[in-house]
């Protein structure tokens, strides 16, 4: 039941977001709703794959290529999914990182108990 409720706010994150910003657009809620389960799908596959092997890049960059991966996984998920399209990577990287703003901000709002 919590995994659907946080990825039932992640999709609600990204539909705000492709409201915002206009280099990013979704068709509808459902396409929404498919985004967010296929990023956490993303991030649980290939982010680590993709830790693993830029780590000597990630090292020189204290950290900061950890945005790039997270940008090009929305940029798999843009690849993936019909009704979902971002611009480029600048988009994604932008959309990236205020998802993870909004994610946690929804997060911490829907996790009274």
């Amino acid at each position: 039941m919590r995994l659907i409720i946080k990825l039932l706010l992640t999709a609600l994150a990204v539909v705000i977001l492709a409201k915002i910003l206009p280099g990013v657009a979704v068709e509808g809620y459902l396409s929404a709703i498919i985004v967010a389960v296929v990023v956490a799908l993303l991030r649980f596959i290939v982010k680590p794959i993709l830790v693993i092997l830029t780590l000597p890049i990630t090292i020189l960059t204290l950290g900061l290529f950890l945005l790039i991966i997270n940008a090009f996984i929305i940029l798999l998920a843009d690849y993936f999914i019909d009704g979902f399209a971002v611009t480029n990577i600048w988009w994604a990287l932008l959309f990236s990182l205020l998802l993870s703003l909004l994610q946690s901000i929804l997060y911490s709002i829907f996790d009274k108990k």
